[in-house]
């Protein structure tokens, strides 16, 4: 538990390894770890098969516009701000996890 005046602050990336998909660079793979809006968000998003532990594709990211993604064999555009609350494991890492399931 942090303590007021301690130099560490809460983060909502949370973990290492974890970032926001709006910040990756086009051709990353990487694994949904949390989604940081809402219910109705999050009920949006599972709709277009974007959910906790889809691996993502990042098809493009000019820095501004939408972030095109492939998810499920599906492309889809995110606005910025919405892929700025999905939170994603780059790598591997988040790969190698799903096929020990």
């Amino acid at each position: 538990m942090l303590r007021l005046g301690s130099r560490e602050q809460w983060s909502p990336l949370g973990a290492a390894g974890v970032t926001a998909l709006a910040d990756l660079a086009t051709d990353t793979t990487c694994a949904v770890q949390r989604l940081l809006g809402g219910r109705m968000f999050a009920s949006r998003l599972a709709a277009m098969g974007v959910s906790i532990g889809a691996e993502l594709t990042v098809l493009r990211n000019n820095r501004s516009g939408p972030v095109v993604v492939m998810v499920r064999g599906t492309r889809i555009a995110l606005g910025r701000r919405e892929a700025g609350k999905v939170l994603v494991e780059i790598g591997s890492a988040a790969a190698e996890a799903r096929s020990d399931d």
